[in-house]
């Protein structure tokens, strides 16, 4: 008879678990899917910007932007297209 208890509350624990693991997982896709589409938006208006900014004779780039100045300490952040050059 205790054997039969023990594995009810077992089991009745198992599905609350479960229920629960269920609901974080649903907001976690929605959550998800709310990022995933923030995302393609500002990809989508990236490019917009980009295409007016061509539109307007700019460049498009920062390759004839002036060299910022070093940061004070001893290490600083180098781009790999500095690198190719």
């Amino acid at each position: 008879m205790t054997a039969t208890v023990f594995l009810s509350i077992a089991a009745g624990a198992c599905l609350l678990v479960t229920a629960a693991m269920w609901r974080i997982l649903r907001a976690t896709t929605r959550r998800l899917d709310e990022l995933s589409q923030s995302y393609w938006q500002l990809k989508y208006e990236i490019g917009e910007l980009r295409v007016q900014l061509e539109g307007r004779g700019g460049s498009g780039g920062a390759a004839h932007a002036p060299p910022q100045p070093r940061p004070p300490g001893g290490e600083a952040f180098v781009p790999l297209t500095s690198l190719k050059r």
